[in-house]
């Protein structure tokens, strides 16, 4: 009697596990939603960052990059850039998402371990790691559109491009592939690349780390510890991302931004052309404003991940 009812309990777990591909939906769906709320919480400290990367020298801090950019363009400069930054995040986060759990199963499998068995905290930040290389690849063409977005108000005052171009999404494309070709929208993929191997290793592995302690804590499993701690442990893996990876975001910025008028030296160069110029401090240009946009924006795109997710996994019977 008792081997009928495990039998028919593993044949029930069998029939009510979501199917791979609906898995794999659920995930991709749920890092879509996750990267939307991110966006719609940052933008305005995202557009702060790259101005204050690209021309350092510009802004006395983040106070007057913001303040500066509201009188001069108004909300809409704050938000210059959202089009591509949400078509960006969506497809980066659903992506990245997606890959995150079919490289947990890759992690699994290297280390001999059943389908479906938890994975530490270091092996879901391996796992994250592996997958941003996948992420890279739908985030540096729209990235590279939000970035000169964002500082086309700078680029002209600086006279690196004629002034009194329109600065719209489609414009930016079209100049692109008019100097590039479609080849040009992955300028700065290499920046891009080193910048999400460590950076989502950080990411996921602070993440779980935070949520696993909290956890530990209250006494409850990860999946339990409540909407403060979860958004907590989202900011806390995007701090930790941002200050690992910063001084190659900033690269990989003044790559993109500054190829708009005209052939724009390679990773090393720029990074090294920059501390021969500027000293090692601006790379860390825009920190401020990435700092203070992390936790909200990083709290958001968790919470809407993790809320998106149990939802579906609940609706397909999981």
């Amino acid at each position: 009697m008792q081997q009928m009812s495990s039998c028919f309990h593993s044949i029930f777990g069998i029939i009510m596990a979501p199917h791979p591909i609906i898995q794999a939906i659920i995930d991709f769906s749920a890092g879509a939603v996750g990267g939307t709320a991110c966006v719609v919480s940052g933008q305005p400290f995202d557009t702060t960052k790259v101005k204050m990367q690209t021309f350092p020298t510009m802004y006395r801090g983040f106070v007057h990059c913001f303040v500066s950019t509201y009188r001069q363009v108004g909300l809409r400069g704050l938000y210059k850039g959202t089009t591509p930054a949400l078509i960006a995040n969506i497809s980066e986060n659903a992506v990245l998402f997606l890959s995150y759990g079919l490289c947990q199963d890759v992690v699994r499998f290297l280390s001999k371990m059943e389908k479906g068995a938890d994975l530490s905290d270091i092996q879901k930040a391996c796992a994250g790691s592996f997958a941003s290389i996948f992420s890279s690849m739908a985030l540096c063409p729209t990235e590279l559109v939000k970035c000169r977005l964002q500082a086309m108000h700078e680029m002209e005052a600086s006279g690196k491009i004629p002034s009194g171009q329109r600065s719209t999404v489609w414009t930016a494309v079209k100049t692109v592939l008019k100097t590039n070709g479609p080849l040009g929208f992955y300028q700065g993929l290499t920046s891009t690349i080193v910048r999400e191997i460590p950076g989502y290793f950080c990411f996921f592995g602070a993440y779980e780390l935070c949520r696993s302690k909290f956890a530990q804590y209250m006494g409850t499993n990860k999946d339990s510890i409540g909407i403060l701690p979860l958004m907590f442990s989202g900011g806390f893996g995007g701090a930790c991302l941002w200050l690992v990876v910063f001084p190659i975001d900033c690269v990989k910025s003044r790559i993109q931004v500054y190829s708009l008028s005209g052939k724009q030296a390679g990773f090393m160069k720029t990074f090294l052309g920059v501390i021969r110029a500027e000293g090692f401090t601006a790379l860390y240009s825009g920190l401020t404003p990435t700092m203070i946009r992390t936790f909200p924006a990083n709290g958001a795109l968790f919470l809407a991940y993790e809320l998106t997710r149990k939802f579906m996994m609940e609706a397909a019977g999981a």
